[in-house]
């Protein structure tokens, strides 16, 4: 089988995924972060100039019916898993941001096989501090229009009132949401063995941080990198918890450099 481009729904063991295709290239699984994702966000665009991009909608984020009995990363993972082998997608680049680094993330530990490179973007899902050390800020403890001054480094985007938002997207924030507790409630959007997991992911990883994340801090991110035999960690200036969002060109290039071989200093 095949994956036409464009917007479709696929159905994998009986569950039904939402997925966007756009590019041409090698195959860039796109796992967007906790927010959810606009198909029409720069980054998509920018990922898509170097790169076919595929974009599924995590199940309970989108629209699509899922079953009641999803409630881990790890039932996204090996749904994932099913999804590269149905349609036979080999040499695969996953890129993960925020709970979709942690999915990413899991599914590397599981098989690489079909991968090529793994690329984490403020990623969730490993315990680096002590028990009682909070490594991710609590998002659940302040109110949506609080959450967004820790979210953004540009103050104009933190500023923006969520209250005069279309329906159809107030109603994505609000399913988004759910959507993360459900998977990332206890433990606290973290999985307490991927950090002691992580020397199984033998492919070349890519760990790109905000510079000015307040969910979690580039610490976070270099503990991380330091977990994955063949990693390299590197900020992105000017960017919060969402670098997709603030500053989508320069994450699509460094992406694209380091999925292509292009990173400076290669040939």
């Amino acid at each position: 089988m095949t994956l036409s481009e464009g917007e479709t729904s696929v159905e994998i063991n009986g569950i039904e995924i939402e997925l966007s295709v756009r590019g041409r290239g090698r195959p860039l699984f796109f796992l967007h972060p906790e927010i959810g994702f606009d198909r029409a966000e720069p980054a998509l665009a920018a990922l898509a100039k170097g790169a076919q991009v595929i974009a599924p909608t995590h199940p309970h984020y989108g629209r699509a019916k899922a079953p009641s009995n999803f409630n881990s990363i790890d039932d996204i993972a090996y749904l994932y898993l099913d999804l590269l082998e149905k349609f036979d997608l080999r040499d695969v680049a996953v890129m993960g941001l925020g709970i979709g680094g942690w999915i990413a993330a899991e599914i590397a530990i599981k098989s690489t096989a079909r991968l090529s490179h793994l690329v984490l973007v403020d990623a969730f899902g490993i315990k680096v501090g002590d028990r009682d050390a909070r490594d991710i800020f609590d998002m659940y403890f302040i109110t949506d229009t609080e959450l967004q001054k820790f979210l953004y480094a540009d103050e104009s985007i933190a500023k923006r009132d969520l209250t005069k938002l279309p329906d159809e997207q107030l109603y994505a924030i609000a399913r988004a949401r759910e959507a993360t507790s459900r998977y990332g409630w206890r433990p606290y959007l973290h999985d307490p063995k991927l950090k002691g997991r992580l020397h199984r992911i033998g492919i070349p990883s890519l760990v790109l941080w905000g510079a000015e994340d307040q969910i979690v801090a580039p610490a976070y991110g270099e503990a991380y990198a330091a977990s994955l035999p063949r990693s390299r960690f590197q900020t992105i200036a000017r960017a919060g918890h969402f670098p997709h969002i603030e500053q989508p060109s320069e994450l699509a290039r460094l992406t694209l450099d380091f999925v292509t071989g292009k990173e400076r200093g290669q040939q």
